[in-house]
């Protein structure tokens, strides 16, 4: 390995690819590109907009409002597009919506005249949903990643999640900011800044980090701009913000939901997912989004493991019995306070019922960074080459058309970080390359059957925790994220489920707690995960605070 790779795999690995940002660190005040955090020094404290009577409100909430008549679907769009200007145009301005949808209104009259006329067609009817905006949509919102080159771009077709999102009667609400192509152009980026939107902030503590890519999508369901928002995730994009945001995240079994219609970054890790504040809105969102996708290959095998409804798995007590392993080497010992919190969280567990093997290390872990990060090149270069040529119309082509963009719009796409990784992608060859396909060996050995089978097999485990990540570090601008960002890597590179559940607060700011496990287990992740929420009810709704609480105790 060269020095410049070296220097490279150790920034990447500093950021974990993309999750983004951890603890640590100072804050680097934009200037105009970037008014949200600009205006953070004359803000005063507890900047809340007006307030909001659906704040926290969950998909069975909304829904009894309709059914009873106190609201229509249409009166919830409207009610969640004027939180949206009060606190993300003004107030604390988050700017974590990129756009909404010009058509939502309309959608959801159309929907309520079917609620009237025949009835629910689910859960998801009539219910708002944000988009991140690297998932297409056919209609008259754009799909640019966040970057300027795609500004304008509309595919020609729905992703095929959308797809079935509009078929179960959800409303599509907007597009969210995201760390602009989902965290894969630098290796010093500060997770949450596009050049499309800027840098969002964090509702918890608006000089803090919301993490990345998913980041807009994490922040609006935090701040209630929306119940349910979709993220995606190659390592870390929805479980890292989730945790930052305190939120739970599902990251899925690679394959148990199409990517067909999504600006990709890899085809062996990429995944959608849904981001809630509960772990009910969590499951519902997942059963609409997961199942067999022509268009997806790895759909035709995963797909057929979905449940018809994942909200039906959830259980109070879920976790007696259960065995969980606690995967302590190179997963704690990071941040003290997010280890005191998990002992807290694995303690709660125990007396829950569950028995819990102490320590259960995973084998191998840490030894893929390296097979992970040119994996990621030689898909990235590939699979994005190929929606773009699909994509059509005017702009750009490919990734070396990116290049070439961003370097002439250095002053708008470049102020603060540059674009190494895209680099380096355009310099990978094709997928038949040897060392492509013996990276990819490497990952699924050491993460599969060498990594997370091993270790569950030997305990005869049902699940493995570890913290999600550190509480949320200052934004920094000026260097990009440091710090660690917690334990995404070994099931996204393996490809299995990951769950990430509000676990306790480091002064006001969000932990998380992961259950992760084989290859489509999430009925009984998802089990576990709702016992655990329903006995410790952790998540508290931010304050749009302009800094942590420090003082308090």
């Amino acid at each position: 390995m060269s020095n410049s790779d070296e220097r490279a795999r150790r920034a990447i690995d500093r950021r974990r690819f993309l999750g983004g940002a951890a603890a640590g660190g100072a804050m680097a005040i934009a200037g105009s590109a970037c008014p949200g955090l600009a205006a953070l020094a004359r803000r005063p404290a507890g900047v809340q907009g007006p307030p909001f009577e659906l704040e926290e409100a969950t998909i069975a909430d909304l829904q009894r409002r309709m059914e009873t008549g106190q609201e229509t679907s249409r009166s919830l769009v409207k009610k969640y597009l004027q939180r949206i200007d009060a606190l993300d145009r003004s107030g604390p301005t988050l700017r974590q919506v990129l756009e909404t949808n010009p058509d939502a209104l309309a959608i959801a009259d159309k929907l309520d005249t079917e609620r009237r006329a025949k009835g629910a067609r689910g859960p998801l009817h009539g219910i708002p949903v944000l988009l991140k905006d690297n998932i297409g949509t056919a209609d008259r919102m754009t799909t640019t990643a966040g970057s300027l080159a795609l500004e304008g771009s509309r595919p020609v077709r729905d992703a095929s999640i959308v797809g079935r999102l509009r078929d179960a009667g959800a409303v599509l609400l907007g597009k969210t900011n995201m760390s602009e192509w989902a965290n894969f152009r630098s290796t010093h980026s500060s997770s949450g800044w596009s050049g499309r939107g800027g840098q969002g902030l964090n509702p918890y503590a608006l000089d803090r980090n919301t993490s990345g890519s998913s980041s807009g999508s994490a922040a609006s369901v935090a701040a209630s701009f929306t119940a349910v928002a979709i993220g995606t995730e190659t390592d870390g994009s929805v479980v890292s913000p989730s945790n930052n945001n305190s939120i739970v995240g599902i990251k899925p079994t690679v394959g148990l939901v199409s990517r067909s219609g999504i600006v990709p970054i890899a085809h062996s890790q990429d995944t959608a997912e849904p981001m809630a504040r509960t772990v009910t809105d969590a499951a519902i969102l997942l059963g609409a989004l997961a199942g067999v996708d022509p268009g997806d290959p790895a759909t035709m095998i995963g797909g057929r493991h979905a449940p018809r409804d994942y909200a039906t798995l959830l259980d109070p007590n879920g976790l007696k019995g259960m065995r969980i392993g606690v995967a302590r080497k190179g997963l704690f010992e990071h941040s003290p306070a997010a280890d005191r919190i998990a002992e807290a969280a694995i303690a709660d567990m125990k007396r829950l019922g569950a028995t819990i093997i102490d320590p259960a290390d995973i084998p191998n872990i840490g030894q893929v960074d390296d097979a992970e990060l040119d994996v990621l090149l030689y898909e990235f270069k590939s699979d994005l080459n190929a929606y773009l040529a699909d994509l059509g119309g005017g702009g750009p082509r490919s990734l070396e058309d990116l290049i070439a963009f961003n370097e002439r719009n250095r002053d708008r796409e470049m102020r603060y970080f540059g674009q190494e990784l895209f680099v380096r992608a355009q310099k990978k060859g094709p997928l038949t390359t040897p060392v492509y396909r013996q990276a990819l060996a490497k990952c699924r050995r050491l993460t599969r059957a060498g990594g997370i089978d091993a270790v569950m097999a030997r305990h005869r485990l049902d699940a493995l925790v570890a913290p999600t990540g550190s509480p949320p570090s200052l934004t920094d601008l000026a260097n990009g994220d440091y710090g660690f960002s917690g334990t995404s890597t070994f099931p996204a590179v393996a490809g299995y489920p990951h769950i990430t559940v509000p676990a306790g607060y480091h002064f006001g700011l969000p932990v998380g707690i992961s259950f992760f496990g084989r290859a489509f287990s999430e009925p009984a992740l998802i089990r576990m995960a709702f016992a655990f929420e329903q006995a410790t009810r952790h998540r508290k709704p931010p304050r749009f605070l302009p800094t942590a609480p420090l003082s308090e105790l």
